[in-house]
C-alpha cells in the first residue's frame, strides 16, 4: 500500500509542478518544435522511470537491437496501465500513443499527450477510427513513430501468452505510411497493479522487440490479414517469456 501513495503523491507532484516545464516546452515550440518535442519526450521519460523506481519494476528489455533508425508502427500487447511506462523509455525517437478517447477527459494529461503525438481513438466510431489512423500514418511519415494495441483494451485472459484478437485496422497505419512494423511483446505488468489492485507489488517486466516487418512485402495471405500476423508473432515471444 505504501508504494501506491509514494507513487501517487509523486503523480500529483509532477502533474502540478509540471505545468511550468510545460510552458516553457510550448514558448520554445513556437520557434523551435523539434527541440520542444524532444525535452517533452526526455521530461515524461524520467518521470515513467521514477514511477518504475518507486513501484519496485525490474526492467528486463530484449531485441532492442531490432529497432531500425526510422519512424515505426509499435504493434503490442496489453495487459496493463503500466504498458506504456515501461514501453515509452525504450523506443527510439519521437513516439506517440493511440489511446482510447475518454483519456481526452483528463486535463493535464491529455494536454501532456498532446505535447507527445499521442491520438485518441473512439473504438465505437468507425469514421474517427478511420480518421485517427489517417493521421497516424501522417505522423510517421513527419518522423514521428506511434505505438498502437491492436486488442483494443486491456486483455484480462487468465495467462499471460493469449492474446485477444488483433482489429486489422490497426496496422492501417504503417501500410499507409509505408513504415516498418515492431511486434512488441510485454508480460509482467499485470502483477505490477491489476492483480493485487489497490497495492503495487514489485516484480520483473519483460519487453521484448520483434525483427520489423513491411506490410508490403508479406506474402498474400498474411498482407490482407497483417493483425493476425503481428499477433501470431507476439503471442511467439510471450510463450518464449513464460519459459
Amino acid at each position: 500500500m505504501i508504494r501506491i501513495i509514494i507513487v501517487g503523491i509523486f503523480l500529483v507532484l509532477f502533474f502540478i509542478l509540471g505545468l511550468i516545464p510545460m510552458g516553457i516546452f510550448w514558448i520554445i515550440g513556437r520557434f523551435n518544435k523539434n527541440l520542444a518535442d524532444r525535452l517533452s519526450k526526455g521530461l515524461v521519460m524520467w518521470a515513467f522511470r521514477v514511477v518504475m523506481f518507486l513501484s519496485g519494476v525490474k526492467l528486463d528489455i530484449k531485441g532492442y537491437e531490432n529497432i531500425p533508425d526510422v519512424p515505426v508502427l509499435y504493434v503490442s500487447n496489453h495487459q496493463s496501465i503500466f504498458d506504456i511506462v515501461v514501453g515509452y523509455p525504450c523506443v527510439k525517437g519521437l513516439c506517440g500513443f493511440v489511446a482510447k478517447v475518454s483519456v481526452k477527459k483528463v486535463p493535464i494529461l491529455r494536454r501532456w499527450m498532446n505535447m507527445l503525438h499521442c491520438l485518441f481513438m473512439n473504438r465505437d466510431d468507425v469514421r474517427q477510427s478511420l480518421q485517427v489512423i489517417l493521421q497516424g500514418a501522417e505522423q510517421i511519415k513527419c518522423g514521428i513513430s506511434m505505438w498502437i494495441c491492436p486488442e483494443g483494451t486491456r486483455n484480462k485472459t487468465p495467462d499471460e501468452v493469449t492474446t485477444m484478437e488483433f482489429k486489422e485496422g490497426s496496422l492501417k497505419m504503417a501500410e499507409k505510411a509505408k513504415a516498418p512494423v515492431v511486434p512488441v511483446a510485454i508480460t509482467g505488468t499485470r502483477n505490477i497493479f491489476e492483480r493485487q489492485f489497490p497495492r503495487l507489488k514489485g516484480g520483473k517486466v519483460t519487453i521484448e522487440f520483434g525483427k520489423p516487418f513491411m506490410i508490403s512485402e508479406l506474402p498474400p495471405e498474411h498482407r490482407k490479414a497483417s493483425g493476425a500476423y503481428a499477433r501470431d508473432i507476439i503471442e511467439q515471444m510471450l510463450a518464449t517469456h513464460e519459459k
